[in-house]
């Protein structure tokens, strides 16, 4: 077994050797540009982008023509987000999202708020759910888009789609969800689900990074979009750009195989999952799972350690690769805005580590790194005076603490 072993695949995967083996024509041979409509290089690149196309579409039980190619999930969701606002300007100027979700939604909606735009921001329960009395109580007539997550990255927890749909579809609004988390680990329907606009990433599901896609349902509603960059008119004049064939074309067998192997991948990664936390919560019967245990991501175990600091954790188990808070903004010290957001004092949510496991984890690598943490928080905590008054049986919550 190598290490650092790793567990941080919510953050990013490996590109499968599949997918590599896939796109390396496409580097060399086969470089046309698919806008060059004159000649064969051009005509080879429209053809795979079009396969590509349909593989993402097939994951989605979409139309190939609904596929539009971006930079990645964080375009796309601006796309979905500043494009309906501005398209829908005079049906109404109001949008409904969740605290809780990624900053890549909650940074172009509190841009809105610039623009004159009203967003309402609901709160979540302790699983991270929203109340969908409250969601549908804050719909109104002037709501022209509703934006909730399929996944949450940091704790897993699953938004139910098919139910939010419904809703949005009977209260007259679009549905847009981020799905960046959830392609290939949960079933996407934009049909049974009643989802108008759908963002994914390619880097999450073991295809390359720089590319994702936005879905834009066709009919029933058709929904349109102001583009939010200008020139030459290409994906439907909704996002110009030479495309990155490359990446565009790994995106697609990325997402060939998640179809092909999401009934078999899922079982095992769950199997994974589950073992890690039973040998994690065997010898450590303290420590909290944060999230919906049964309503989230097979692959995601978010788990805080009280009385140790999670970066402490993190800096003593150099043989691992996991996260504690977002690691989209791990660059602060803040505790995760997610962790806060679900009712977490700032303790438990700065002791938390986010474990994701993947297509090429092992037992052997799960096995070692719940023993490499289980240990290690022993040591710290045999350190920590906070612990020591624990085992004494004093409440700290009761503790009046003096600065000298």
């Amino acid at each position: 077994m190598k290490t650092p072993v790793y567990l941080d695949y919510s953050a990013t995967t490996p590109c499968d050797p599949r997918v590599v083996q896939r796109m390396l024509p496409f580097f060399t041979e086969q470089f046309g540009n698919a806008a060059s409509r004159s000649h064969a290089f051009g005509w080879t690149a429209e053809a795979a982008v079009e396969e590509a196309r349909g593989q993402v579409a097939n994951l989605l039980h979409a139309h190939p023509k609904e596929i539009l190619w971006t930079s990645g999930s964080t375009e796309a969701n601006n796309l979905a987000i500043k494009g309906v606002a501005q398209m829908y300007r005079q049906k109404g100027n109001h949008l409904i999202t969740a605290v809780t979700e990624h900053k890549a939604v909650l940074d172009p909606m509190k841009y809105l708020e610039t623009q004159g735009f009203e967003v309402t921001f609901l709160p979540v329960d302790r699983q991270g759910h929203v109340d969908l009395d409250q969601l549908a109580a804050a719909i109104t007539e002037r709501t022209i888009l509703v934006s909730l997550m399929a996944a949450n990255n940091e704790v897993g927890t699953l938004h139910p789609l098919a139910e939010i749909g419904a809703l949005c579809k009977q209260k007259g609004t679009l549905f847009h969800t981020d799905a960046t988390q959830a392609a290939g680990k949960i079933e996407l329907d934009v049909e049974a689900q009643h989802i108008d606009l759908l963002s994914l990433s390619a880097h999450k599901m073991y295809g390359p990074k720089g590319v994702g896609c936005l879905y834009v349902r066709r009919k029933n509603p058709r929904v349109r979009l102001t583009a939010q960059m200008d020139g030459g008119g290409h994906e439907r004049g909704m996002r110009s750009g030479t495309l990155n064939v490359t990446g565009v074309v790994g995106m697609g067998e990325a997402a060939r195989i998640c179809s092909a192997e999401m009934a078999t991948e899922v079982p095992k990664l769950r199997a994974l999952r589950d073992r890690l936390e039973a040998r994690i919560f065997a010898a450590l019967p303290d420590a909290v799972r944060n999230g919906d245990q049964n309503a989230r991501l097979p692959h995601l175990a978010n788990v805080s350690f009280p009385y140790v600091e999670g970066e402490s954790l993190i800096m003593g188990v150099k043989e691992l690769a996991v996260s504690s808070g977002s690691a989209c903004t791990s660059a602060s010290l803040e505790p995760s805005y997610v962790l806060k957001s679900l009712g977490l004092g700032d303790e438990l949510a700065h002791s938390s580590i986010r474990f994701s496991l993947g297509r090429f984890t092992t037992e052997a690598e799960v096995d070692f790194a719940a023993d490499r943490v289980v240990a290690e928080v022993k040591r710290l905590r045999e350190m920590s005076p906070l612990w020591e008054m624990v085992q004494e049986g004093v409440d700290l919550a009761q503790v009046k603490w003096t600065v000298h």
